[in-house]
């Protein structure tokens, strides 16, 4: 045989060097999938990343934008009034049907209850007001201020957070922009998943992937920013995802997770009859802290007569710190002061528990303020990927034309 053919492709190739082979034919697909879905929903999650970075600090800029909410306008030397006059004082201001509501207690002795009411769809909405926020001062019961947090149909109408929620997770076009937003979190988990196989060495180099060459050329530099910043970010993303589809497709998360753990159904609570009235929150409230007690309040709602639990949140709560989460719900019933339901990572199923991890990963409250902090900056990750992706189409599209 000529060895002049002892160079050409007609050599048997090593085992490795056909498993290379298919690895970078497949990779190929991969790359085309990564472009595309990057291309049609990349935008969306730049949008979905910047209004969630403003989101993690929702409750400090609201308290800072509207401070004759937030705060106690003068000193009282009286005691605070309690939870049953407060709720009812709101209820008094709250439009005719909207009973259900929810309120976060005030941090120090100088903050105001904020009662958030949502719309009954069986009455009508007064100013258009899908949600109104209704604040009360916690020692004399008396009205504080109303506002709309989220307008019916004018996003310009909107609190300053409350535009911002509405456009993060529904893109101002209602349910249907919920659907699309979760819909497109799985594809962003797709797009994210391609990513990471992009971005793996074939050749075994992980320094070149794992930094960003000094001196590089523009073209370099912004592959390997894009790179960089989708490795490093990618377990907080993928957090960020699920999450997202969690709050955006409810029951279809909760359709999957019961594929492999059962959840524990919300108890309905007993509805009160007519005339009937209501026992004292704040006994039924003492009565389930005596067995579950620890942690600062840090939420409560409430139902409508026609059925539904009481809900007491807490926060810090000690016996849970080994958990991570720390926080508990007791959920009671309204007619009978029992305690129909425990919420936390000590109780229920395992998907159970994985439901209560969603809201605490989404926020960055699981970890305090480290948590915050890594989804604020995951947040500012998401268009800079973007950006960077298409300046990287651009930059080969370009480099074809010119061959």
């Amino acid at each position: 045989m000529n060895s002049s053919l002892s160079g050409l492709s007609l050599v048997p190739r090593s085992g490795k060097q056909r498993r290379l082979a298919r690895l970078k034919g497949r990779r190929k697909l991969w790359l085309k999938a990564h472009l595309w879905l990057g291309l049609g929903v990349g935008l969306i999650l730049a949008l979905a990343g910047l209004t969630g970075s403003v989101l993690v600090f929702w409750q400090e800029i609201d308290a800072a934008l509207n401070p004759g909410l937030f705060r106690v306008s003068r000193a009282h030397a009286a005691a605070p009034q309690s939870l049953d006059r407060l709720i009812a004082a709101a209820r008094e201001q709250a439009p005719p049907g909207w009973e259900s509501a929810y309120t976060s207690p005030p941090e120090d002795a100088g903050g105001n209850y904020l009662f958030h009411f949502y719309y009954p769809e069986q009455s009508p909405p007064p100013e258009q007001a899908e949600s109104l926020t209704i604040a009360i001062d916690p020692y004399t019961a008396a009205l504080v201020g109303k506002r709309v947090f989220y307008h019916g149909w004018n996003p310009l109408k909107h609190s300053f957070v409350g535009f911002f929620f509405k456009l993060h997770y529904a893109l101002f076009l209602g349910k249907t922009g919920a659907t699309l937003v979760g819909i497109i979190a799985v594809l962003l988990i797709v797009s994210a998943l391609s990513g990471l196989i992009l971005w793996w060495p074939l050749d075994g180099k992980w320094k070149r992937v794992l930094t960003i060459k000094p001196r590089a050329s523009k073209v370099r530099f912004n592959h390997d920013l894009h790179q960089a910043a989708g490795f490093y970010s990618l377990i907080v993303l993928l957090a960020l995802l699920v999450s997202g589809i969690y709050f955006n497709l409810s029951e279809e998360f909760s359709w999957l997770v019961e594929r492999f753990s059962p959840l524990t159904p919300e108890p309905a609570g007993t509805p009160l009859a007519e005339g009937q009235p209501r026992p004292p929150l704040e006994q039924a409230l003492a009565k389930a802290r005596l067995r579950y007690p620890g942690g600062a309040a840090q939420y409560y709602s409430f139902p409508n007569r026609a059925g539904g639990a009481f809900t007491a949140c807490y926060k810090d709560v000690d016996d849970l710190r080994s958990h991570v989460i720390d926080f508990r719900c007791l959920l009671i019933d309204q007619a009978t002061g029992e305690i129909l339901q425990v919420r936390d990572p000590a109780h229920g199923s395992a998907g159970d528990v994985f439901m209560q991890w969603q809201w605490p990963l989404h926020s960055g409250q699981a970890f305090g303020w480290t948590g915050r902090i890594l989804v604020f900056l995951a947040g500012l990750v998401c268009p800079l990927l973007f950006v960077t992706g298409v300046i990287r189409w651009l930059q080969k599209r370009r480099a074809r034309l010119l061959k």
